[in-house]
């Protein structure tokens, strides 16, 4: 029996947050979610929705979920629409949602590394909790999340499902991106080329991609690059290797630019900030290496991205990462500087490896698809509807 969802559509241009709804969404569409769907969103979100079926509607909502008045009037612009089931895509519950509703958890990072102790901290985890607790279904996006759920929210384990999510599709399909100026059959090429040129790229680089925060590890990585640097500078193929981060800009992260000073390989790393995902994809499969050593995932998205660009990995072995990238990576310690540079330094000096680390990150991607995580989704919503499952 169709249903009527809302869900809250208002992050879909976020990277990690976007990535999940506009897929999850696709992913409904493909396979032939029988629903109703209202997407919550602002109205100049609009053309992200382009190409959905007749059964999903946009309803549009101004307000930000960071905005106090929040916690009162989306709870109101819902009720007036009338939905069987809502479904909110991150951990940010307004105190006054009606029920029944779903909840994505993508991490408790706000729980685990900020302030963590204090009245703060205290006040983030009641909230948290109490918007758990309410919910028919909890979705986490990986076992390692699932954990941190049932066992730092104490929510019971039986109402938290693990769905994985996936790399966005666009990693995987080369084709050139909107303001693309070539077309035939080289025009990717043809792409990638013009936008490493606009940056200014003609050299070997490592690559992080993500926020900057301190869960993410970026100064030991900095370190750990300074080392290999050293080790690495008389070999003709990898002595003007370079270290570019895309993320957040440096100078909001004090330590993050000591560790470059101290280091004193300040004309050796380069710090993008945010760049438009056809920008990103190029810089992923350019990339000799992609380098994630976080202290703690969720999921661990960036990663998986790489993977499915065909680029080689090193991360870390901390929380939901292992799960994710499976044997496709080359696994180190993110507390260890010296084993973040051995494990970079294995993988540069060896291309045999280096081709084995494509090959499975490829393969590890098939595992993760946005139309096994739609189906589930959908059997999660018709549980917290009370919609009966045959058999």
């Amino acid at each position: 029996m169709p249903i009527r969802i809302l869900l809250d559509a208002r992050h879909v241009r976020d990277f990690g947050f976007g990535t999940y709804i506009r897929n999850l969404l696709r992913g409904f569409a493909a396979v032939g979610a029988p629903h109703h769907f209202l997407l919550a969103a602002h109205k100049e979100q609009q053309h992200e929705f382009d190409g959905l079926p007749s059964n999903f509607e946009l309803v549009y909502y101004e307000r930000n979920d960071n905005e106090r008045l929040d916690q009162i009037a989306f709870p109101f612009f819902v009720r007036s629409l009338r939905p069987d089931l809502v479904h909110i895509p991150l951990n940010a519950v307004p105190m006054l949602l009606q029920r029944p509703y779903v909840v994505t958890v993508h991490d408790l990072s706000s729980l685990v590394f900020d302030s963590p102790s204090g009245w703060q901290h205290e006040a983030r985890r009641v909230v948290a909790r109490r918007g758990l607790l309410r919910a028919e279904r909890v979705i986490a996006v990986s076992e390692s999340t699932r954990n941190d759920v049932v066992n730092l929210l104490r929510i019971p384990a039986d109402r938290v499902r693990r769905i994985y999510g996936a790399a966005d599709p666009r990693y995987t399909h080369h084709v050139p991106g909107s303001g693309a100026r070539a077309a035939g059959p080289e025009a990717w090429a043809l792409e990638r080329r013009r936008i490493l040129e606009r940056y200014q790229v003609n050299y070997p680089f490592l690559l992080y991609a993500g926020t900057i925060r301190p869960q993410k590890n970026i100064p030991r990585l900095v370190e750990a690059f300074s080392f290999l640097k050293g080790a690495l500078q008389d070999n003709p193929e990898w002595s003007d290797l370079r270290l570019i981060i895309i993320g957040d800009e440096i100078s909001r992260y004090p330590a993050v630019r000591q560790a470059v000073i101290q280091s004193r390989i300040e004309q050796h790393v380069r710090f993008l900030g945010f760049v438009p995902l056809d920008t990103l994809r190029v810089f992923y499969e350019a990339a000799s290496v992609f380098v994630f050593p976080s202290l703690y995932e969720g999921f661990g998205l960036p990663p998986l991205e790489a993977m499915a660009s065909g680029t080689p990995v090193v991360c870390s072995n901390a929380t939901s990462l292992p799960e994710v990238v499976g044997d496709a990576a080359a696994i180190v310690s993110p507390d260890n500087v010296f084993d973040i540079a051995r494990g970079l330094k294995e993988v540069l000096l060896d291309a045999d490896l280096r081709a084995t680390l494509r090959h499975r990150g490829q393969e590890r991607c098939r595992h993760f698809l946005w139309e096994d995580t739609a189906r589930q989704v959908l059997s999660v919503y018709e549980e917290a509807a009370g919609i009966s499952q045959p058999g």
